[in-house]
Parts: C-alpha cells; sequence; structure tokens
C-alpha cells in the first residue's frame, strides 16, 4: 500500500512556522486528521542550511508534496526540478539575486525575534539555487495575487508561464483568502481526510 502524501510548508524570508498560513494550514490539517502528513520546518536564515535542512526532510518523508510561500517558493521550485516533486507555490520569489541585493545588512525575523546580517554570501548562494523556468503543468500550481506590495506578481507569471498559474486581482503578499483555498491544496497534494 501506497503511504499517504507528506506535505512540506516552506516559509518564506525573516518568516517561521509560527506564521498566518502556516498556522492556517496546521490548524486545517489538524480539523481533518491530517496533522501527521504535514511537515513546517523552521528555515536557517543562511540558504545552504535551510535547504541541507529541506534535503534532509525529503529524505525521510514519505511521498513529499511541496508548498511553498515567497523565498519559500523558490525553495521549493529548486527542490522540485532537482527531485521531480509537485510544489504548489504562493507568491513566489524569483530571479532573487537582483531581489536580494537591495537587502544586505542586518535583518530580524518577525516572528523569532532572530538579528542576523544578509551578505552577498547569502545572496550568492541563494543565486546558485536558481533553475530554468519549469515546464509541467501537472507538478507546478503557481497562486499570485496582483495586490503583493512585496514582490511584483508579473516576473513569478512570466517565470513560471508553462505551469498551471492561477492569477487573483487584489490581495497582497501574505495572500489574502489563504484559508479558503487550503481543500484546493491538500486535493493538489493527494490528502485527504484521515
Amino acid at each position: 500500500m501506497t503511504p499517504p502524501p507528506t506535505l512540506i510548508y516552506i516559509h518564506g524570508f525573516n518568516s517561521s512556522p509560527a506564521s498566518h498560513k502556516a498556522r492556517e494550514l496546521l490548524a486545517a490539517a489538524t480539523r481533518l486528521g491530517l496533522a501527521g502528513q504535514l511537515r513546517v520546518p523552521a528555515l536557517h536564515h543562511d540558504p545552504r542550511r535551510a535547504i541541507d535542512q529541506l534535503q534532509a526532510l525529503l529524505a525521510e518523508a514519505a511521498c513529499p508534496v511541496l508548498v511553498g510561500s515567497s523565498l519559500g517558493g523558490y525553495y521549493a521550485t529548486f527542490l522540485a526540478e532537482r527531485h521531480g516533486l509537485k510544489a504548489l507555490l504562493i507568491n513566489p520569489a524569483v530571479r532573487v539575486q537582483r531581489y536580494f541585493e537591495r537587502y544586505l545588512g542586518a535583518q530580524r525575523n518577525f516572528y523569532s525575534g532572530e538579528c542576523w546580517e544578509l551578505t552577498a554570501e547569502h545572496v550568492a548562494a541563494l543565486a546558485a539555487l536558481e533553475v530554468p523556468p519549469p515546464r509541467d503543468l501537472a507538478r507546478f500550481v503557481v497562486w499570485l495575487q496582483t495586490g503583493d506590495e512585496t514582490l511584483d506578481y508579473r516576473d513569478a507569471a512570466d517565470y513560471y508561464r508553462h505551469c498551471t498559474v492561477q492569477i487573483e486581482d487584489g490581495g497582497d503578499h501574505g495572500y489574502q483568502g489563504f484559508a479558503a483555498r487550503i481543500p484546493e491544496l491538500l486535493a493538489f497534494a493527494g490528502l485527504t481526510h484521515a
């Protein structure tokens, strides 16, 4: 018998498992008896260590399916392409080198309060994870909102143009209405009520 999929939620830059979307997803999974199929790791700020954490999680997960938000979407794209996995991406970051170079210097994690410094070495490590635009309608679903105040949704729409891209007017970087779309996310992952 095939084990049920493991859904891995990958948070964004300076975020954590305490983010609004992560908490909404965990609450929904718990209500549906699926909490055991959900992993929401707290990722290190250094991209190399974050990818190592995620690779270790993938090695022990049954039938992993990735969900990535913002920078987590960038990580999910890299991992999905490397391992042939499905990924649902929410307002994902793309072509991150040009974006993150503007934020070099002191940083503070919004949830943990950790203070750290974003260096050129971190940005180079992020750039090394960039993959060619995916071309798989079945494996990649991308949710974008035009009101994203952090990332220009058009960049992601262009990058993922050969994937299943759903663009909603309005919203914001946090993705308004996420909770209402969790059933779609779970269906994409192949998870049903326990």
